[in-house]
């Protein structure tokens, strides 16, 4: 029968597919790729770390729109002269500004497996939505959750912290609150965290329709956690000025020097007000596979909700972030929305009951789960823990190369695997934000700077898994080079010089 439609090979001809025309060639040209992407991380410690951009590899990317094709080999080639070596550098070892993980190989082999698959996780009945379901199951069982419990893969904390925020406010108000907005009952909520919390929770006040002044932000003690009897009575004081009470968010691994509050008090406090308890744990709930480090997270299995980033500690590459609710219903509650078009049948394609798209805002989701499972399988529960115990040990490490030192100056407890210092100096802020940029300049080491009382810090954060002591003590000797250098009115000398990814 005639379709009045061309055939396969001339609709190759005219263009009307993307699939090449000679499968051989892309595929070298993907061998090739993968290979390079592989030396770039087996050889990654013959680089900088990082590398300012120089304006003439700006000026690549403020091209006009391109119209005409250009060949595969000529684009990666531009990736591999002007991306590559001017990239954030949190796969190299020396990276200790932010905490970000530092992916593996074996991440990076999932990633192109799950782009080859180009699944939608949004919903329907296909097995990748059964991967992240098995990545939900076992999280429920690092942090002792019940069966009932759901979760759902995210782009990071900040967006499972907001989904939280919406769980609990829709478990505050009811149902009416997704139809009608927070209304006047809604703006007597009242929500809780520290004032070493990730400002992400400020923001998710202010996107839930609360506003940032709807969050009280609680002193700390001296080991940076929530004073909890300051909360105690700040609760109080809300709710006999008309207030309602509702979240309280703790935190493990708070962002300037990883302290860890006290999640069984917040947890008995919680319970006793009647108030939704949720963790921002983005790097520190990790820690739950270590035994060694599991125990300063107790009382994490009573919170209501937990958000983590499994590409931080758990060394998946960009993006997997992961918020997990204890009571199912309630978090389903939040956002299903049934439509026409997402009609759930009983057999074929659209078959299943719930759909990962009830859990969340996005109907449109990747395979984050496959590069989560294939490395939690690959490298198992117990050796990510020994890995992140591994970088605690390294930080506890560095405090003590950092006390040894009397140009040093340590400025805040070790938690984990967070260490806050400066060199010693007349001027110390201006000299230690100086010698900061001059490490990073230098692509020595990528640490970054946070304000603690008044004293601007050289913050490491050890997230890496590649990160080992000869890593802590190049930074320590660079601190003290640039150091002196500085003090000593002298600018450093900055040589870099990075190996080509493809000859």
């Amino acid at each position: 029968m005639t379709t009045g439609l061309p055939d396969t090979d001339h609709q190759q001809q005219q263009g009307r597919t993307l699939d090449p025309q000679d499968w051989d060639e892309i595929r070298a040209q993907g061998h090739r790729m993968l290979d390079d992407m592989i030396d770039y991380i087996a050889n990654i410690r013959m680089r900088p770390v990082w590398q300012p951009i120089p304006s003439e590899a700006r000026e690549r990317f403020r091209e006009a729109l391109p119209h005409a094709p250009c060949e595969l080999g000529e684009v990666y080639r531009e990736f591999a002269d002007y991306v590559v070596p001017y990239a954030t550098g949190n796969v190299h070892p020396g990276f200790m500004g932010w905490v970000h993980g530092g992916g593996s190989a074996v991440g990076m082999l999932a990633e192109m497996l799950a782009a080859g698959l180009n699944a939608n996780l949004g919903g329907r009945d296909h097995m990748p939505i059964e991967v992240e379901r098995q990545i939900v199951a076992w999280t429920r069982e690092m942090f002792g959750f019940p069966p009932g419990a759901s979760g759902l893969f995210v782009t990071g904390t900040s967006m499972a912290n907001l989904m939280a925020v919406l769980v609990a406010r829709r478990a505050a108000l009811g149902s009416w609150v997704r139809q009608y907005g927070i209304g006047e009952t809604g703006g007597l909520l009242q929500a809780y965290t520290s004032k070493a919390a990730h400002g992400c929770i400020s923001k998710a006040m202010d996107i839930a329709g609360f506003g940032s002044d709807a969050l009280r932000c609680i002193g700390v003690d001296r080991d940076h956690r929530i004073d909890v009897s300051a909360l105690r009575s700040a609760i109080a004081a809300d709710r006999k000025a008309g207030l309602r009470p509702f979240l309280v968010v703790a935190s493990v691994g708070t962002v300037d020097i990883g302290a860890i509050d006290d999640l069984a008090a917040v947890a008995a406090l919680c319970r006793e007000e009647k108030l939704w308890f949720h963790v921002d744990g983005a790097f520190g709930a990790l820690a739950i596979l270590s035994p060694a480090l599991a125990p300063r997270l107790a009382g994490i299995e009573q919170a209501d909700s937990i958000a983590l980033d499994f590409h931080k500690w758990g060394q998946v590459p960009y993006d997997a972030g992961f918020l997990l609710v204890r009571d199912g219903e309630r978090h389903s509650a939040a956002f299903a929305a049934p439509a026409a078009y997402l009609r759930r049948e009983t057999r074929g394609l659209a078959a299943g009951a719930q759909w990962p798209c009830d859990l969340g805002p996005d109907l449109s989701r990747g395979f984050r789960a496959l590069k989560t499972w294939f490395t939690i399988k690959t490298f198992g529960a117990d050796r990510l823990g020994a890995m992140i115990a591994r970088s605690c040990e390294l930080a506890k490490y560095l405090e003590g190369r950092v006390r040894a030192e009397p140009e040093l100056e340590l400025l805040a407890p070790v938690n984990l695997n967070i260490v806050c210092f400066r060199y010693r100096a007349a001027d110390a802020n201006a000299l230690n934000g100086d010698i900061v940029a001059d490490l990073q300049e230098a692509g020595i080491a990528a640490p970054s700077s946070t304000m603690l009382d008044g004293r601007l810090a050289i913050r490491a954060a050890i997230v890496n898994h590649r990160t080992e002591v000869r890593d802590v003590d190049a930074l320590i000797a660079a601190v003290l080079m640039f150091g002196r250098q500085r003090a000593a009115g002298q600018l450093p000398l900055m040589e870099i010089e990075a190996p080509p990814l493809a000859l």
